[in-house]
């Protein structure tokens, strides 16, 4: 088996996500969240001499990662463009996708990234430092009323309208450039009891806003599965309830808004079917060694096998 790089990240749910995909070994197979690596060095682990593996990443640290195999290609763009970056490297169909959302270790770890609460850095929380905007531009000019949206849309923040007034308060004194500065500026109105959780939530906000996470999983879902060969699979693990919510209706109704549409006869209209119908999270043993997966959920879905074009066969 090859090597992960586990300082890098400790890859969630790796023999789950591998059962889910259930690979063919001449199978082509993309990871849209490459990382630190160990769920694509599992997949080429279980692939054979014709399979291939294509990653995306738009994080220019995951190129250290990078396995020394033919088999292997990485693409450092946004998900969002899966079907024109696969197509220019002349892929059409895919036997399955594995997306494990969010952030990495290693992005928390590095203070200069922005995107931990206890490490002062930057106020950055780019996924792709190739973007021009940062959290910094949006905490320093965007209005009292677009802040308390982007809090209360992306993290769900019951006292988003005060949080908001807060930091354009402290924004007048001075410019919000470092993490401890925001931190500093909304904490008087945290929860003492959970002032970790809610600060964890700001950033969370700024960082979809930041980088579009939520529009970028819409189109990667709605193109990977115009792509997907019948039988093949759809592999999604989210770390929060916008995410999740998104992938659950998508994966039943065939839209992100859970609208069912059916048949003349009552059957449910849909390009995919899940697998299961709860989401399957981490082992009380896993959840004991890596911290992360403690809020992981996987779901999995799968584009049925038309049965006329079997009896036409």
């Amino acid at each position: 088996m090859q090597q992960s790089n586990e300082k890098y990240h400790i890859p969630v749910m790796l023999h789950e996500c591998m059962e889910a995909l259930d690979i063919h070994p001449d199978g082509v197979y993309v990871d849209v969240t490459f990382g630190g690596g160990g769920h694509s060095r599992a997949i080429l682990d279980l692939l054979g001499d014709n399979g291939r593996l294509f990653a995306f990443d738009r994080d220019s640290d995951a190129i250290a990662n990078i396995p020394d195999d033919t088999r292997f290609c990485l693409i450092q763009e946004n998900f969002k463009h899966l079907k024109n970056f696969l197509r220019l490297h002349g892929v059409r169909k895919i036997d399955g996708l594995l997306a494990d959302l969010g952030i990495s270790s290693h992005q928390i770890d590095v203070a200069e990234r922005g995107f931990s609460t206890r490490l002062d850095g930057p106020l950055d929380l780019r996924m792709d430092r190739r973007e021009e905007t940062t959290a910094a531009d949006i905490v320093n000019n965007a209005s009292t009323e677009e802040l308390q949206n982007i809090l209360w849309l992306y993290g769900e923040l019951p006292n988003a309208n005060i949080l908001a007034r807060d930091i354009v308060s402290a924004r007048s004194l001075e410019p919000i450039t470092t993490t401890s500065q925001l931190c500093n500026a909304i904490s008087r109105h945290l929860p003492h009891n959970r002032q970790n959780k809610a600060l964890a939530m700001v950033f969370q906000a700024l960082r979809i806003y930041v980088n579009g996470e939520l529009e970028a999983l819409r189109q990667m879902l709605t193109q990977a599965t115009e792509i997907l060969n019948p039988g093949g699979r759809i592999c999604v693990m989210s770390y929060h309830s916008l995410e999740d919510r998104l992938v659950k209706n998508f994966f039943r109704c065939g839209n992100f808004e859970g609208k069912q549409e059916k048949d003349f006869y009552g059957n449910l209209i849909a390009p995919l079917k899940p697998v299961r119908n709860k989401p399957t999270t981490a082992s009380q043993e896993e959840l004991e060694t890596n911290n992360r997966s403690r809020s992981a959920k996987l779901r999995v879905a799968e584009k049925p096998i038309d049965k006329t074009d079997e009896k036409e066969d």
